[in-house]
């Protein structure tokens, strides 16, 4: 095995390494929504790879919130009975009304 006969230098050690630099990936954009996205992977902003929705995203799940509140709403002002006989509202009694009353 072969044995170095000197140090190198740290300028000629990085020199060496110099032109190991990091290469740019490449990028393609999303058939759907035409986002940024790296290629082969899911797009993050609307789930879709390949034309396929394969996940769930964040404007899904508030949206489905959204409609399952609508839902029981309206469940709940089905079972609700409707009034047919209305009372009319009553007046707030004061002491003037109950002096007044024992005036009389």
């Amino acid at each position: 095995m072969g044995v170095p006969k000197r140090k190198n230098s740290k300028s000629r050690r990085d020199k060496r390494t110099a032109n190991k630099g990091l290469k740019f990936g490449s990028i393609a954009c999303c058939q759907t929504c035409q986002e940024a996205v790296a290629p082969h992977q899911v797009c993050a902003a609307c789930g879709y790879y390949k034309g396929v929705k394969v996940l769930r995203t964040k404007t899904d799940r508030i949206h489905e919130r959204g409609q399952k509140r609508n839902a029981e709403q309206v469940k709940t002002q089905a079972n609700e009975p409707i009034a047919t006989d209305v009372e009319a509202p009553k007046t707030k009694v004061t002491k003037k009304a109950v002096k007044a009353k024992k005036a009389e």
